[in-house]
């Protein structure tokens, strides 16, 4: 079964967001001044080929681990794994 894993990072609150602060202004500037805030970050995809779910959140988890997909410090990352029939989805 393929599983999408999709990992959402972004900074933590009380750390500025400088993306975040120019599509605001952006937004604001442009659209409306309702938008109180914005918050810009990454958006990354992994694709498995794993029996159960479990194992999908378990590679997510070393994935997380093992690489520099994030600064830890910085960065608050939020997962999710969901199962897929095409991986291109």
């Amino acid at each position: 079964m393929i599983y999408k894993v999709e990992f959402l990072i972004t900074n933590k609150e009380g750390i500025r967001d400088p993306e975040g602060e120019t599509v605001k202004k952006f937004i604001v500037d442009k659209v409306t001044n309702k938008v109180e805030d914005v918050r810009a970050g990454k958006y990354i995809v992994v694709n498995v080929n794993v029996s159960n779910k479990e194992d999908a959140e378990n590679i997510a988890k070393l994935l997380l681990e093992k690489t520099r997909l994030y600064n830890p410090v910085i960065h608050k990352v939020e997962v999710r794994v969901k199962e897929t029939e095409n991986c291109h989805n």
